[in-house]
């Protein structure tokens, strides 16, 4: 937890950025509040990106859902599954995923960190990648991972997902491919050589 959080302020040392959201739930925030004294920037708390609300089932253990009828239904076929007295999973991508266009619109040219939980992580991931929502469980999120998304208007992108090493790349201006051709993938100053 605590080594993760701080293994997150040496990896975003390199990178610029003008905000940092929250899941609300202190799991998430607590993880993000050393990068924010870091930075020198507040936590802002999104609550439509806390984890979804698994109802009835909240606080059971992995092989006691397991054994539920429902359980084939959530790996197979979550777009079709709600948790009892809970959510489900098309509500959890709608909210979280106009949760990050929200924070997008408010910082149109900004680099934004965005904290939130595994599922709801791969829910975005899935969305943006234009992946169905029943094949979300294929993306890997691992906990304290790192996942680059580049949001411009109506064009989106994921960069990178799922990152635990460090983000130096991120921290640079991005090359045009232009200069990345022109030049075998170096930057230079000046004009272009022919």
């Amino acid at each position: 937890g605590r080594a993760q959080a701080e293994r997150l302020v040496e990896r975003f040392a390199p990178v610029r950025l003008t905000a940092i959201y929250s899941s609300p739930l202190d799991r998430c925030t607590q993880t993000v509040e050393p990068l924010a004294a870091a930075k020198r920037l507040r936590v802002s708390v999104a609550p439509d990106l806390i984890e979804m609300d698994t109802g009835a089932w909240t606080g059971r253990t992995l092989p006691q859902v397991r054994r539920t009828k429902l359980w084939r239904v959530v790996q197979t076929e979550p777009s079709r599954f709600r948790f009892p007295g809970g959510e489900g999973f098309v509500e959890a991508e709608t909210r979280a995923v106009a949760a990050v266009d929200r924070i997008a619109r408010k910082h149109p040219r900004g680099r934004v960190a965005v904290a939130s939980h595994g599922d709801i992580v791969r829910i975005v991931l899935a969305h943006l990648l234009g992946t169905p929502l029943d094949d979300f469980q294929r993306i890997v999120v691992d906990t304290a991972s790192v996942s680059v998304v580049v949001i411009d208007g109506s064009q989106r992108r994921v960069v990178l997902a799922n990152d635990t090493g460090g983000l130096e790349r991120f921290g640079q201006p991005a090359v045009a491919p232009w200069e990345a051709a022109a030049d075998g993938g170096r930057r230079r100053r000046g004009k272009l050589r022919g």
